[in-house]
């Protein structure tokens, strides 16, 4: 009776470590993943607006057409990057994603920040230089650090109507995104 139910209980245990285990590997076996999904469009170092959301039409990155999106992608191993623009007096938000589609970082014009986006995107080694003051930045950016050099970047405009779109849009291409400017 003990010896079957010390079985039971290593086999109840082995069974919870193996489905652990294979829960947890296949994000990592996946061949289509948020980040290769992302990579396809051509947003390196630019600010890309995304088509907007037609009703009936696949929406393989989960969009809310309501909303107007920008991508732009960076590479912090070729150095700190730069997210500056005048954003529409209307809901705007900023989300940083890694490799691995996670946000690391996100804020709102709600957070005080107003219709002025002024972010620096460091990785580790480039904040350590900021810190020793090696690096010279201008005042008032909010200096975000990242856990990864490869970053996505997503700023979303919330138009209060969709006759506002386009201007929201154009107001979106406008924003620089990428190294600093020489």
């Amino acid at each position: 009776m003990i010896r079957t139910l010390l079985w039971l209980i290593g086999g109840v245990l082995l069974g919870g470590i193996i489905h652990l285990v294979v829960i947890l590997a296949m994000p990592l076996l996946a061949e289509e993943t948020t980040a290769t999904r992302l990579a396809r469009f051509d947003a390196l170092n630019r600010m890309l607006i995304l088509p907007p959301v037609e009703p009936g039409q696949p929406n393989p990155l989960r969009l809310d057409p309501e909303l107007v999106y920008g991508l732009c992608q960076v590479d912090l191993a070729e150095g700190p990057a730069y997210l500056s623009g005048i954003l529409p007096d209307a809901f705007w938000s900023v989300a940083l994603y890694n490799g691995a589609g996670n946000v690391t970082y996100s804020t709102t014009n709600r957070d005080g920040i107003g219709q002025t986006l002024e972010i620096g995107i460091f990785n580790a080694a480039q904040t350590r230089l900021l810190a020793r003051q090696q690096l010279d930045i201008a005042e008032g950016l909010l200096v975000v650090e990242a856990a990864s050099d490869r970053i996505f970047v997503l700023v979303r405009l919330a138009p209060p109507h969709q006759a506002m779109r386009p201007r929201f849009e154009d107001r979106l291409q406008s924003v620089r995104c990428g190294p600093r400017p020489s």
